[in-house]
């Protein structure tokens, strides 16, 4: 089996995992219905001419299975629900054995299941290299330019002292390295794709390092009280509107690429199943993500109906 652990933020993925597992009932109740078996492996395969709409055990993949879900529905597509049934090894197994027909997927933690040792340069190149390693019997479809991944993000007193905005870049933040702690997981620090990174590849030594969690409740405290003045936060984090953090663009891609798409079987989908998914793709964008992420588990607004209304909104209902 490959290691799902390869990034911060497939570690961050097990740890919503295992934080979901409380809330996750609340949220399968109110959001399509369960797949109602203790073993997933053990779920019989899809009806002929129905699709078979699952999710990983977190909030984010929940919703995102609802959005796709409810815009195969508008193409008159017959659709049933497995949400929150776990971790990638089941899901992945899930799609392969027929009982899943289409997952919500990250296109980098997906290649660093498939592969641990890739390292794409560009989206393009991360599809190719998917593809190279699925199995043969499901596909990839369009990556939507939503991405739930590592950001460096500062908090809204060091935004305003050094003057960065949602259009400044790592780099600015590097001119003002020695004045600022940085904080973040204890693998952050000594990973490339991270603290050792920030310095190789935009520059950026900060005056010291605070050791905390994975982009959790301790990073966020510390930046929220200026324990620390930049942190690893991921993008679609709700906390990052609420408190006007601001995250520094990353132009030279450090942090790889983690584009939402759909990962389907090719004989479970038609063709107007995969247009319909390709529409959403072309639409979805981080801020969409973060908007709907923000009703659902601030507001706790019924996950499906925050997709339905998204897809309202963008013509796709």
């Amino acid at each position: 089996m490959k290691n799902t652990l390869s990034s911060p933020r497939n570690i961050r993925l097990a740890a919503l995992a295992v934080a979901a597992v409380t809330a996750a009932p609340l949220l399968a109740s109110c959001s399509s219905s369960s797949s109602g078996s203790k073993d997933p492996l053990a779920a019989p395969k899809a009806k002929s001419g129905t699709v078979v709409v699952g999710s990983n055990n977190f909030p984010e993949s929940i919703l995102i299975g609802d959005i796709y879900g409810e815009a195969l529905k508008a193409k008159g597509i017959t659709v049933s629900y497995k949400p929150n049934i776990g971790t990638r090894e089941t899901t992945y197994k899930m799609l392969q054995n027929g009982s899943v027909t289409v997952l919500p997927e990250y296109n980098g933690a997906l290649l660093a299941y498939l592969d641990k040792t890739a390292t794409p340069a560009t989206v393009d190149a991360t599809a190719t290299a998917i593809t190279a390693k699925l199995d043969s019997k499901l596909t990839i479809l369009n990556p939507a330019p939503a991405e739930d991944k590592d950001s460096v993000t500062v908090n809204a007193a060091t935004a305003a002292k050094y003057h960065l905005t949602a259009d400044s870049t790592i780099a600015d933040l590097a001119k003002h390295g020695d004045e600022i702690t940085f904080g973040g997981s204890p693998e952050f620090k000594n990973r490339q794709q991270g603290l050792l990174g920030l310095k190789s590849v935009y520059g950026l030594t900060p005056k010291s390092y605070k050791t905390l969690d994975v982009g959790g409740p301790l990073t966020e405290a510390a930046l929220k009280n200026d324990n620390v003045q930049a942190a690893d936060i991921f993008s679609t984090d709700v906390t990052i509107a609420q408190e006007k953090w601001v995250s520094l663009k990353d132009p030279k891609n450090l942090f790889g690429f983690e584009n939402v798409l759909p990962l389907v079987s090719k004989t479970g989908l038609q063709q107007n199943g995969v247009d319909a998914l390709n529409a959403v793709s072309a639409k979805l964008t981080t801020e969409a993500l973060l908007d709907m992420n923000a009703q659902v588990q601030n507001d706790k607004k019924d996950p499906l109906a925050v997709a339905q209304a998204w897809l309202k909104s963008a013509g796709l209902a």
